[in-house]
């Protein structure tokens, strides 16, 4: 099953960029980086075509950079695709962005021809903190809470740089269930569209497989239950997440695990590398193909039914019309 979260102003917003692209150069995607592919949006990379995209892979002081490299890597030898670790609270980084966007678009970047870009990126990434760092003031509204742009601006960096934002859009179906838990778990998702305990233990089972020494120091564990329901508990029970009579409470614990997930308390982390999203992407066009095969199926068995269907309309209608004759016979 896959979280989903698609609210009306997200389509209005798909139909801004579609709008849009046409008079845009450079596409600046801004990406988490603890979640690099799921944090794409495939419907973007529809709608850009061939504009070359500057992937920013924003709050990099949270993601472990030994498996940020893999995806580095993965996009290195591309034309059109140029990716950096990125921070937005990182006045050397944001000062690199006119540079970035210029090796993309060499031909513009004149008072007469200014570089026209346009941030992009998925809700809560960061985009709204991009842009007041890289304007130096306060244009945009920044909230913890995903969605919080939703009109377009049109903004002037320098005489040969010009910003368009458009509102942080999801695409209306996530096909990837792993990928849709990632979302939720960093926060991409609205916490009122999640089930608490439910994200949590998608976390926590990601964490116990590749992070297990974080976990253990955060929570000061004497051991690691391989069952995140187990842990969630244990969470629980140390930060007083308690009701009446001692018992945990379980949407509390998730709270607090999901918090310190999000915040880096835990420490740095990403939750998927290249393989493993090939892997994935694998799985969902099999489940694909089967789907569609059982349609198939029940199609083609329909067939015979409605033939037979018909084969009985047939014969109530010769009956009929036998019936008909006899009676005028008789008279």
């Amino acid at each position: 099953m896959s979280v989903q979260w698609y609210p009306g102003h997200m389509n209005k917003a798909r139909r801004e960029i579609e709008q849009v692209m046409t008079q845009v150069d450079v596409v600046i995607e801004v990406l988490d980086a603890r979640i690099p592919d799921s944090s794409q949006n495939p419907m973007l990379t529809t709608l850009r075509a061939g504009v070359p995209v500057l992937r920013l892979l924003n709050k990099k002081d949270l993601a472990d950079k030994a498996r940020l490299t893999l995806w580095l890597e993965h996009w290195q030898g591309s034309d059109t695709i140029l990716a950096h670790p990125f921070s937005t609270q990182d006045k050397a980084d944001v000062a690199k962005i006119s540079q970035w966007v210029s090796q993309l678009v060499p031909h513009r970047g004149t008072a007469e021809k200014p570089i026209r870009a346009m941030i992009a990126g998925i809700p809560n990434v960061g985009k709204s903190s991009l842009m007041n760092a890289l304007l130096g003031r306060r244009v945009a509204k920044v909230g913890d809470e995903p969605a919080v742009t939703k009109a377009q601006q049109k903004l002037k960096v320098t005489n040969g740089f010009v910003l368009l934002d458009t509102p942080g859009i999801l695409w209306p179906k996530i096909e990837n269930p792993d990928a849709s838990y990632r979302l939720a778990v960093t926060g991409a998702v609205r916490d009122t569209a999640i089930d608490y305990e439910d994200v949590a233990l998608v976390g926590l089972r990601f964490f116990i497989k590749d992070y297990q020494e974080a976990l253990i120091a955060r929570y000061k564990l004497k051991e690691l239950s391989s069952d995140p329901f187990e842990v969630l508990k244990v969470i629980g029970s140390k930060r007083g997440a308690l009701r009446a009579g001692g018992k945990i409470d379980m949407h509390k614990a998730a709270e607090v695990f999901l918090n310190d997930v999000r915040t880096g308390a835990i420490g740095p982390y990403v939750m998927e590398t290249p393989e493993m999203i090939a892997h994935e992407e694998q799985l969902v066009e099999e489940a694909k193909a089967k789907k569609e095969a059982e349609k198939q199926a029940r199609l083609a068995a329909a067939v015979p039914q409605r033939q037979q269907e018909k084969n009985r309309e047939y014969r109530n209608q010769q009956a009929q019309q036998q019936d008909a004759k006899v009676g005028d016979e008789t008279e």
